[in-house]
């Protein structure tokens, strides 16, 4: 906000003292009075609003309280926003930043736990972000509010927002740029070549450092692929490890029925056929609405337990 005036953050409860429902907007009001605005409840005018601000040359950032609400302003996302542009050939662009946190893990129950980034991947012209513990994620929410002229879902993980970063120097990781402005990352636990390749983004994340650590611990040397930019999804830069150690392990957060992580196995498969080794294994949350009970909530989300036996499960298939 501070760099560019165009920028206009509007949302649900976004004002001081509260400062959202995660306090991501905590002091934004109080230093930019006349560019935060607070909106009724209704997540169709916030989108609609949004679009109608970027159509006259603003960069909106509008705040859906929960991921799981993104549902309503389905229509002014979908129908309108992507679509703008091609249907007044060029001569209009849809710069908006819908940012909403999503995911389990906090005991909130089937509405407000829910991870639907998948019902918006595939749809023409909308960039989806989705930052990981290992990503720096003001750089890319820069990127997304100030260098991205088209319309981009930011999906914040409910459970990163306390988590420290894992920084280069704390794990070995490395920045791989892309075309798109949204860097992915390349996290290993050894320098040698990999024993598994682990495929995953955002909330999944916040466990990856105690597992490799773990697994270095038995010898075993594990690479994560984290893309920042899970639509469109560029997997080439890990295909060479991806053919060398041949077992892969896709994790999303929410339900893996048509999902990312099948598209990601489709995207691997047709890149590498027959040169994997087993069989590429997908874990994802159970097709079942999400318990509020911490024990039973469990059982349906992705927990750092499920992962580890994954893994294993893949490395001695």
């Amino acid at each position: 906000m501070a760099e560019d005036e165009r920028v206009i953050v509007l949302g649900e409860d976004i004002l001081d003292p509260y400062g959202g429902a995660f306090k991501v907007t905590q002091g934004l009001s109080s230093q930019y009075p006349q560019r935060v605005w607070a909106t009724p409840i209704s997540e169709a005018a916030i989108i609609g609003i949004a679009n109608g601000l970027a159509l006259r040359g603003l960069r909106p950032v509008a705040e859906i309280m929960f991921g799981d609400f993104i549902t309503l302003a389905a229509d002014q996302l979908i129908n309108h926003a992507t679509k703008f542009a091609q249907m007044y050939n060029g001569q209009v662009s849809v710069p908006i930043t819908i940012r909403t946190p999503m995911g389990g893990g906090r005991g909130y129950g089937p509405t407000h736990s829910q991870s639907l980034e998948k019902l918006y991947l595939g749809i023409p012209e909308l960039h989806i972000v989705a930052p990981s513990r290992f990503h720096q994620p003001g750089h890319l929410l820069r990127q997304a509010v100030l260098g991205d002229d088209a319309p981009v879902l930011f999906i914040e993980h409910k459970l990163l927002y306390p988590a420290q970063l894992a920084l280069p120097w704390q794990i070995q990781s490395s920045e791989i740029s892309d075309s798109s402005g949204y860097p992915a990352i390349k996290v290993q636990n050894a320098s040698s070549p990999a024993d598994i390749l682990i495929i995953t983004y955002g909330g999944v994340s916040l466990h990856l450092p105690q597992i490799l650590e773990n697994l270095a611990q038995e010898e075993i040397s594990a690479h994560a692929y984290l893309p920042a930019s899970i639509h469109p999804l560029n997997l080439e830069p890990i295909l060479p490890t991806a053919a060398r150690c041949g077992r892969i392990l896709i994790i999303e957060e929410g339900p893996g029925n048509f999902g990312w992580s099948a598209e990601a196995a489709v995207q691997l498969y047709d890149a590498l056929g027959p040169s994997l080794k087993t069989p590429i294994r997908r874990l994802s949350a159970l097709p079942t609405a999400i318990p509020a009970a911490r024990h039973l909530e469990d059982q349906v989300i992705i927990t750092p337990e499920k992962i580890e036996k994954t893994i294993w499960e893949v490395l001695f298939a």
